[in-house]
Formats: structure tokens, C-alpha cells, sequence
């Protein structure tokens, strides 16, 4: 196979990891913006004050994108520098893109739940922050074991 289009597939498994965890992060954030709005409605029905720290939660999925981008510039680096690895960096690729798409899918479940529950009873925003972490922690997994398995290439 030609040195262009191995490089090209290696950069391909790059742009899986950015690619594929943003999709996880539009349906978490998605789930759980979807969520918050349905709280703030129930609180301006209430003549409650919507609380704001909704948006905290609808966000959260964000974060994963930033991990995505990391592996994808690392993938991006190893593509180039070592082109016949290319089945290799598009597997990290891909992998890691789910694992973190996984995670930010869940997160904005979680998310969603930490809305409801926060918009009712005005409790427990510490707590809800606390699983959103935790479902963020895989995503830190998946990019750090990501890095010292792309780092074994020489």
C-alpha cells in the first residue's frame, strides 16, 4: 500500500476519536439540555425560581470533545510519523472515540436525572456533580490508557 494512503488512514482513526465522542456528546448534552428545559418549565409553573445550575449539568458532556481532540492530535502525529501502523491508529481511533462517546452518552443521562431532581427539591447539587465526575472519569481513563498505548510506538 502506498505511504499516502496509509497516512491518510491513520489520520482517518484521528478523526474518529474527535468525530465519534462528539457524537456522544450531542446526545448527552442533548438528553440532559432537554431535561433542564422541562425542569425550568415545572419551576415557572411552580412560580418557583429556575435554577440555574441546570445548565451545569447540560453541559457536562462537553468535556469529552477536549479528550477526543488530545487523541486525535496524538493519532494525528503517530499517523504521520508512522504510516504502516495505520490499522493501529484506526482502531485507538475508533475505540477510544466510543468508549468516550459511551461516556458522554451517559453523562448527559445522568445529567438529565440531576436536573430533574435539583429543579424539585432545590438539593443534593454536590452529590449530582459528584456521578457526573465519576461517568467523566471513564473518558480520562479511555484518553490517558490511550496515550502510553500510542506512546509504545517507535
Amino acid at each position: 500500500m502506498e505511504e499516502i494512503m496509509m497516512k491518510a488512514l491513520g489520520q482517518a482513526g484521528a478523526f474518529l476519536a474527535i468525530s465519534v465522542t462528539c457524537l456522544g456528546s450531542c446526545l448527552g448534552t442533548g438528553i440532559a439540555g432537554c431535561t433542564a428545559i422541562g425542569a425550568w418549565k415545572k419551576c415557572y409553573q411552580q412560580n418557583k425560581a429556575a435554577p440555574f445550575q441546570l445548565v451545569i449539568f447540560a453541559g457536562a458532556p462537553l468535556s469529552q470533545p477536549i479528550y477526543g481532540m488530545i487523541l486525535m492530535f496524538i493519532i494525528n502525529a503517530g499517523a504521520i510519523a508512522h504510516p504502516t501502523y495505520w490499522p493501529f491508529y484506526l482502531a485507538v481511533g475508533l475505540t477510544g472515540g466510543l468508549a468516550m462517546a459511551l461516556a458522554s452518552w451517559w453523562q448527559g443521562i445522568a445529567g438529565a436525572a440531576a436536573c430533574d431532581a435539583f429543579a424539585e427539591t432545590s438539593k443534593g447539587f454536590v452529590n449530582y456533580l459528584i456521578i457526573a465526575g465519576i461517568v467523566e472519569t471513564v473518558s480520562i481513563f479511555v484518553l490517558a490508557f490511550g496515550i502510553v498505548l500510542l506512546a509504545t510506538i517507535k
